[in-house]
């Protein structure tokens, strides 16, 4: 019998919703700001009939810890309280920026990944992130709020290529 996680998050703009049960993945991912209260619950529904699980079969509740909008991360971790506590499973908080740097190496095969969001009024959640070789991901130093300006001298670079994730690189462009 393979592991099941449910994972919520609605940290940023986009509001998400997966349950991997051992190698599959079941999601729902969609740009919805200031709507995920109303569309995180029929997310959750919809992937646990996909995959025929019911709430209280599942192993465990992921949820986005942030960094992130300040209401989105109440909401993720409010409603991931409600199914866990419900359901009677652990929770386990994951940062919204690794999680970031763990779909650039999904998608993109980056194993290196500066990961930025919009903190709005001029700052950006920062976060640089390497993947060694048992799998893991590994943050060096700490996951920050800075200045955009800041970020060229923050980013340790002294191997490889590294892939930019996330809002904060658009958002402050110009600066």
């Amino acid at each position: 019998m393979s592991t099941k996680i449910l994972a919520v998050d609605t940290a940023t703009e986009n509001c998400s919703v997966a349950l991997i049960m051992g190698n599959e993945v079941i999601a729902r991912c969609e740009y919805a700001p200031r709507e995920h209260t109303t569309k995180i619950l029929p997310m959750v529904d919809s992937v646990l009939a996909e995959a025929g699980v019911k709430l209280n079969q599942l192993d465990a509740l992921a949820y986005g810890r942030g960094p992130g909008s300040f209401t989105g991360v109440r909401i993720g971790i409010g409603i991931a309280q409600g199914l866990a506590f419900g359901a009677d499973l652990p929770m386990i908080g994951v940062s919204t920026l690794a999680a970031m740097a763990q779909g650039s190496y999904r998608t993109e095969q980056a194993e290196q990944v500066v990961a930025a969001i919009d903190a709005r009024m001029g700052e950006v959640y920062w976060g640089q992130y390497q993947c060694q070789q048992d799998g893991d991901w590994a943050v060096l130093g700490a996951e920050l709020v800075i200045e955009p300006k800041a970020l060229p001298e923050m980013v340790q670079t002294e191997s490889g290529i590294w892939l930019t994730a996330g809002t904060g690189w658009e958002s402050y462009a110009e600066e």
